[in-house]
């Protein structure tokens, strides 16, 4: 399935990230291609790099810059957890769920994106809380698509064949945003890699053209379509 952003008549996303920049590796386009449709997108943040494995700098320092890259793909709120990175499976499960279905409660997305659960203990931790606050109960009903993107230097780590391995069936057409992830990408100066690492500025691009060679778009992102009503 192609898109040129969803086909839904609601105009409130909610992006759900497990750390910062989780957002832009994984739909920094498509973010910046609804924010440009006029819809009011926010990003979930729930975990950040925080102590006992980070000092207390390294938070502020990623949050100065999740802040950069949210004003240019043109996020218009930003919520943050503030659990600390890895530690997210240890949070009680009911009060994860809780927390981010309150979130989905305020908000009322038509739209929830969120990360596919591969090698990162967050992000598992992350796609099951989002599958218990997203049920299409209460608030969750006013959900029109829910979808897992997939994150560069986590999600291709998988096992194949013995771990789920991420396939798109719903690629967005990002190539009037690619020059805009990939500026809100760099504002990562902490958590880039060296030239053609996973986590690198050409790795995302590389992405992006592979994604998009497979729906006849030059960049596209891909997404794994959980749930849609139409």
């Amino acid at each position: 399935m192609t898109s040129e952003g969803g086909s839904v008549s609601g105009s409130n996303v909610l992006v759900v990230a497990p750390h910062p920049d989780d957002e832009i590796l994984g739909a920094g386009g498509t973010i910046a291609k609804y924010s440009a449709q006029g819809r009011e997108v926010t990003v979930l943040t729930v975990s950040g790099h925080l102590p006992p494995l980070y000092p207390p700098a390294a938070y502020s320092r990623t949050v100065r810059e999740a802040e950069a890259a949210h004003k240019l793909v043109g996020v218009s709120e930003a919520i943050s957890l503030e659990i600390p990175a890895t530690f997210v499976h240890r949070e009680a499960i009911h009060e994860l769920n809780a927390r981010i279905y309150s979130v989905i409660d305020d908000k009322r997305p038509s739209v929830v994106l969120c990360p596919y659960p591969d090698r990162h203990i967050d992000h598992q931790a992350v796609f099951e809380a989002v599958m218990v606050a997203s049920r299409p109960v209460r608030a969750g009903s006013d959900i029109e698509l829910l979808a897992a993107y997939e994150t560069p230097s986590e999600t291709q780590w998988n096992a194949p064949h013995i771990e789920p391995n991420f396939t798109p069936n719903w690629v967005v057409d990002i190539s009037d945003q690619i020059e805009t992830k990939i500026e809100a990408f760099q504002c990562f100066e902490s958590q880039i890699s060296e030239p053609y690492g996973s986590r690198s500025a050409e790795a995302v691009r590389a992405m992006a053209i592979f994604r998009g060679s497979q729906s006849g778009f030059p960049f596209g992102e891909g997404f794994h379509v959980i749930r849609m009503t139409t």
